[in-house]
């Protein structure tokens, strides 16, 4: 087997929304679009986010009402600090303060419209 490519799908109520979110906040580009469906990259994110509307009929019937909730959508950066000031300037709510763990983990979270959890991490250690 050969992975070409590493994409993350989540099931959301608007998919418009949480695109938006992931454009404004987080320099995603919207790659395709339909209705109730979008595929956004970034070109160093390593992995494309697909959102699709909840009760879309291409889904298989036991996904249909599926939400992504449960899921943390991860992205390590290099300037934890710097990228928890600019959302907090761009008016994000932020749902989780910078938190250390024992093991070098430092993060935060945001969640985007649909409630999906976008966290934010490095690891100093």
């Amino acid at each position: 087997m050969r992975i070409t490519a590493t994409a993350v799908s989540l099931n959301v109520e608007d998919v418009v929304a949480s695109s938006r979110f992931l454009v404004e906040h987080f320099g995603f580009s919207e790659i395709m679009a339909a209705d109730g469906f979008a595929s956004l990259a970034r070109e160093d994110a390593g992995v494309n986010v697909v959102f699709l509307r909840r009760g879309l009929e291409s889904l298989p019937e036991d996904q249909r009402d599926d939400h992504a909730a449960g899921l943390i959508l991860a992205f390590e950066v290099d300037d934890l600090e710097g990228e928890l000031a600019r959302l907090h300037a761009e008016g994000v709510a932020i749902t989780m303060p910078l938190t250390v763990e024992e093991w070098g983990e430092r993060a935060f979270q945001v969640r985007d419209p649909n409630g999906v959890i976008v966290q934010l991490v490095d690891w100093k250690g």
